[in-house]
């Protein structure tokens, strides 16, 4: 790609030496990795919004505004919850499972939260929560303490995993297209990046 010019400054693409498209899922053992890594480290914070990043499938404007009330009924971790998505004014709906619940309960106890507080609380006094650079900050430390190359991934990674682990075992995009929250099916085919997946896929079973 050729430098921009403005004026008599050149000045470099804002993509140059970045690896740019859509950010890939991470696979199970990943997962584990990650989630074994953070276990060890006794690090309950990062746990709980590892595990429900997850789960839920929010984006990183959505995961970082939770409140506690959002998640739970009285004191304990809902098995689902609904949220209202920031982009598209619309509710999602999204699956709490056992080990999510458990991670966020533990986190909510640790730091004391109430449920009008924000789950992920800023330790930054001008925030009144994490926000959704310090998050991608976090995902790109979980990305590399496994040994994956984090420039390659990013918080859209978080929102693709389960949903696309889901369509591989189901091939219900309908089903995916409603858990992510996607007022098109069109959407869900090109988030998910399966058109070029699945040719691919038939293309290495077909000898020629």
């Amino acid at each position: 790609m050729e430098a921009i010019v403005i004026g008599n400054a050149r000045r470099a693409p804002w993509n140059k030496g970045k690896l740019t498209g859509q950010k890939p899922p991470l696979k199970l053992r990943e997962i584990w990795a990650i989630r074994i890594r953070l276990q060890l480290a006794s690090n309950t914070r990062d746990l709980a919004m590892f595990n429900l990043a997850i789960d839920s499938k929010l984006r990183a404007c959505d995961l970082t505004k939770l409140r506690v009330s959002d998640i739970c009924l009285g004191s304990r971790v809902a098995s689902r919850a609904t949220v209202m998505q920031q982009k598209t004014q619309r509710p999602v709906q999204f699956e709490i499972t056992e080990q999510t619940r458990a991670s966020a309960e533990e986190w909510i106890r640790a730091a004391g939260l109430s449920l009008g507080d924000y789950l992920f609380p800023s330790r930054i006094h001008s925030s009144p929560h994490v926000s959704t650079r310090q998050y991608a900050r976090l995902v790109h430390r979980w990305i590399g303490s496994i040994g994956l190359d984090d420039a390659a991934y990013g918080t859209h990674t978080m929102r693709r995993t389960k949903a696309s682990l889901i369509y591989r075992r189901t091939k219900n995009l309908r089903a995916v297209q409603l858990l992510l929250g996607h007022s098109k099916l069109e959407s869900t085919v090109r988030y998910l990046g399966i058109e070029v997946d699945d040719a691919l896929e038939m293309a290495e079973q077909t000898d020629v």
